[in-house]
């Protein structure tokens, strides 16, 4: 497990129709502020302000095809015109449980990404996936 801090951040929320929304700054819109969006988007944060990913290299709920099935990558990040890195964010209060490792390995199906992490907010796992062998991470990826 990793400890991370979410930076401050002055987030830009507004009500519409009696309901939260949020701007996203990096898909450049306003999306509902749900308890998982909230999550997802100290994530963003913490990857641009605190480990300097450049946000340009971030993609957010990237449709992906499973099969038939159409799902959304949380976090996808891209190093070398590839996918790196994917992060499934969870609600706060949400156990970071094995259904959803099992989530985000059957979304690496799809990109056969180095990193693996998910989080729920308050606990954060990570992996790295490389010639076959998984490893559990201790600290969290540098850019």
């Amino acid at each position: 497990m990793q400890a991370i801090t979410f930076p401050p951040y002055d987030y830009n929320i507004q009500l519409q129709e009696g309901k939260e929304y949020i701007f996203d700054d990096v898909r450049k819109k306003w999306v509902r502020l749900t308890p998982e969006e909230w999550v997802r988007q100290n994530m963003l944060q913490y990857l641009i302000q605190v480990k300097n990913y450049p946000a340009t290299l971030l993609a957010v709920e990237k449709e992906i095809h499973l099969g038939e099935l159409r799902k959304r990558c949380d976090i996808i990040v891209y190093k070398v015109a590839r996918p790196w890195m994917i992060i499934e964010c969870k609600e706060m209060g949400v156990p970071l449980s094995e259904q959803v490792l099992m989530q985000i390995v059957r979304y690496n199906m799809a990109f056969s990404c180095t990193y693996l992490i998910i989080t729920n907010g308050s606990y954060t796992w990570g992996w790295k996936v490389e010639n076959g062998r998984v490893e559990e991470l201790t600290e969290f990826p540098e850019w």
